[in-house]
């Protein structure tokens, strides 16, 4: 059973007691002391200044918060690891969500994969889902709560918002970022989770 201070410390992959992890976050915080500012600081900074490894064809595979910062590159996944240890720096539970995606552009047919993304625990709102991925063309992630403005809508069957909130990455996740060395690698290796049907 996750409790909430699972949501905020730190693990072997959201290695936000690392001292570069640590300086960006209060960095993003100096400003303010208002936690959603904070939340939108950091969800911004991860959205548009950490560059998402395919979209901008970079190596190296990153799979560590610290390993994000210090290199400025991660897939979403890698992405949704810093901006939880970014957050939970600030003292702001943060897990991470999953949906599983069509990964080719037409709707029909095609293989699946998953998509990372973050819940950030909000008091005056709850559990808040927002998605660093980086915007493009067709992608416009926002932070807006309540309202929630994802990179990905879910449009056909066979993918889903998967609705657990994860303290830590899936193994699969993990282990998609540890075996394959280069941003093609992963792309041609995207981890994926089977459905489990309801009945």
């Amino acid at each position: 059973m996750t409790g909430m201070q699972d949501y905020l410390r730190p693990t072997a992959i959201i290695d936000f007691d690392h001292p570069d992890v640590l300086k960006k976050a209060k960095e993003l915080a100096e400003e303010t002391e208002d936690l959603i500012e904070i939340s939108r600081l950091c969800f911004e900074f991860v959205r548009d200044e950490i560059k998402h490894s395919y979209d901008y064809h970079m190596n190296p595979v990153t799979l560590k918060a610290s390993e994000v910062l210090e290199h400025g590159t991660g897939y979403c996944y890698a992405k949704s690891h810093l901006l939880a240890a970014l957050l939970r720096a600030n003292s702001i539970p943060a897990g991470i969500c999953y949906q599983r995606l069509n990964r080719d552009d037409n709707a029909e047919g095609g293989q699946f994969c998953l998509h990372a993304l973050n819940a950030v625990y909000l008091e005056e709102f709850g559990w808040y889902r927002m998605d660093a991925r980086g915007n493009k063309e067709g992608v416009y992630a926002q932070f807006n709560p309540p309202h929630e403005k994802l990179a990905y809508e879910i449009r056909i069957e066979g993918e889903a918002d998967l609705p657990e909130i994860w303290a830590d990455p899936l193994p699969v996740v993990v282990e998609t970022l540890t075996k394959y060395k280069s941003y093609d690698e992963v792309y041609e290796n995207l981890p994926d989770v089977p459905l489990i049907s309801k009945k």
